[in-house]
């Protein structure tokens, strides 16, 4: 490999463009991308669009905060030796950033920040550690690459006890994630395009497993299972329909019996009265107007009930069945049960008053 001694234009797009040290300790690094490249273990596949790792690249180039973690060519191959060829005669392999990496070539930048840092590559499950632990910690994987992220852990570590105990994780969380691997490809993408749920996909994985179901097998699975989603689904929201229907209030319904009161009833329901009607015959309110209250009882309030879009109606007193329906309906069990009370004990009271 060649050395790089000499403080060349590192802005230059050939093999001898200097790493330019910019820190005093010499472990960040301004790496040009022609002497960089990504490492060939990495689960993630999904990178985004062209489009955004342009915008990516282009955000880079102003001010990258974020310097990626790489080891040195050496160091890499030691671990891995048959990924020679495929790496190529580069200085540094990037452990994680692929995404920053691919950002910046689409957008033409000629280097990337990264952090050196040998120790990474002390051994096979230090390096996966550190490639998968970024992206599953800050949840940058999507499940599918997460469940392939998750399985090449359990084949470092030996075990999926010994990387849930690693990551401080339940056995659960490890054996859940790799169910998605016993997905075929075509149900995996469904599971990358949230068209089927997480619950769905592990049960799935699991019977495609137990089971070995090719990819129509699971399919067809999941074809019946919506069927049986949609059904329960319906059947809870008319339950849902049913229960609000029973809890609110009823509505007073039936026609107020006629009699010479009925202009009364007529207006506090919101019905039409006939004009001459009311002129020829007045309400039994009105003839009640200036009558002796009833002793020991204050005059009844002037009471009256919006109706949307209609004028304020009053409270029917003089419809004294109407009245109790619409008090039976609108008052609380506790006030409807003080209000009994008080009319229990006066009841003798206005039957006397009624003889007289």
């Amino acid at each position: 490999m060649a050395k790089h001694d000499e403080f060349d234009d590192f802005f230059g797009e050939g093999d001898d463009t200097p790493v330019v040290d910019t820190r005093a300790d010499g472990r960040l690094l301004r790496v040009p991308l022609s002497r960089l490249t990504t490492n060939l273990v990495n689960p993630r596949t999904d990178f985004g669009t062209e489009a955004e790792l342009i915008d990516l690249g282009k955000s880079l180039r102003r001010r990258q905060i974020q310097a990626c973690p790489a080891v040195s060519r050496s160091a890499y191959l030691k671990l891995w030796p048959g990924h020679a060829k495929q790496i190529g005669d580069v200085d540094y392999v990037l452990v994680t950033g692929e995404r920053r990496y691919r950002g910046a070539k689409a957008a033409g930048s000629p280097t990337l920040n990264c952090v050196v840092d040998d120790g990474l590559a002390k051994d096979r499950k230090m390096f996966m550690e550190a490639v998968v632990s970024e992206n599953v910690d800050r949840q940058n994987f999507n499940p599918i690459e997460e469940a392939y992220a998750v399985q090449s852990l359990v084949a470092e570590f030996g075990s999926n006890r010994a990387v849930a105990q690693h990551f401080e994780r339940v056995d659960g969380w490890v054996t859940q994630r790799i169910l998605l691997t016993h997905l075929a490809p075509e149900a995996q993408d469904l599971v990358r395009k949230k068209t089927m749920p997480l619950d769905a996909a592990r049960s799935l994985g699991k019977l495609a497993r137990d089971n070995e179901w090719d990819g129509t097998e699971q399919l067809a699975w999941w074809q019946d299972e919506q069927k049986q989603r949609a059904a329960a689904s319906a059947e809870r929201s008319a339950a849902k329909r049913a229960a609000k229907a029973s809890a609110a209030p009823k509505q007073l319904t039936g026609e107020p019996p006629a009699g010479p009161e009925q202009h009364g009833a007529d207006s506090f329901y919101g019905r039409k009265t006939d004009p001459a009607a009311t002129e020829q015959e007045p309400s039994a309110n009105a003839a009640k107007e200036g009558a002796p209250a009833v002793p020991g009882q204050a005059t009844p309030p002037e009471v009256t009930v919006e109706g949307r879009g209609q004028q304020p109606k009053r409270f029917p007193y003089e419809d004294g069945a109407h009245a109790a329906q619409h008090l039976i309906h609108k008052m609380p069990t506790d006030e409807f049960n003080k209000m009994l009370d008080l009319l229990n004990k006066h009841r003798e009271r206005f039957t006397d008053m009624a003889r007289t």
